[in-house]
C-alpha cells in the first residue's frame, strides 16, 4: 500500500482516548468528573493564571516601555543609490522596487542624504532630508513628496 495523503495516520500507541468524564458512575469518572469534592476549584471557577491568592506573575514583573501606535516605518533609499538609475529623470517607488533597492512598492519611502549624486533627478517619494534635498537640488534635480 503506498503512502498517500488519505492514507496517513498515527502510529500505533501514539494517541489515546479522551477520558470522558462526568458519564455515569460506571465509567469511573463520573459524579464529580475528578475534580474531587466541592470547592472553587470544583466549580469551574478559577482563570488559569490564578495563582491561590499569590500576587500574579503578571503583576510581578515590571512593565517597560511603549508602542506608539502612530509610529510610521520608512523604507531607507540614500542619495549614492539613485546613481543606478543612470539616463533616466524620473524615480518613484515603484523604480525604486523594480531595482530592489526598496522592498514594497506601497510602503513609506524616505531619501537620505549619504553619497553622492550626479544625474539630474526627478525624485517622488514621501519624505526627504534635508542634505538629500540640498544635494539633489544642487545637480539640477527635484523633489517631489507623495502623500
Amino acid at each position: 500500500m503506498a503512502l498517500r495523503l488519505e492514507n496517513l495516520r498515527p502510529g500505533d500507541g501514539a494517541t489515546r482516548r479522551s477520558k470522558r468524564r462526568g458519564r455515569g458512575e460506571a465509567s469511573g469518572l463520573g459524579k464529580t468528573a475528578g475534580r474531587g469534592a466541592k470547592g472553587q476549584w470544583a466549580r469551574n471557577t478559577v482563570h488559569p493564571w490564578f495563582e491561590g491568592g499569590q500576587m500574579p506573575l503578571q503583576r510581578r514583573l515590571p512593565k517597560r516601555g511603549f508602542k506608539n501606535p502612530f509610529r510610521k516605518t520608512y523604507q531607507v533609499v540614500n542619495v549614492k543609490d539613485l546613481e543606478r538609475f543612470a539616463g533616466t529623470t524620473e524615480v518613484n517607488p515603484e523604480l525604486l522596487a523594480e531595482k530592489r533597492l526598496i522592498r514594497n512598492p506601497f510602503a513609506l519611502v524616505k531619501l537620505l542624504g549619504e553619497g553622492s549624486v550626479t544625474g539630474a533627478f526627478q525624485v517622488t517619494v514621501h519624505a526627504v532630508s534635508g542634505a538629500a534635498r540640498e544635494k539633489i537640488e544642487a545637480a539640477g534635480g527635484k523633489v517631489n513628496l507623495l502623500e
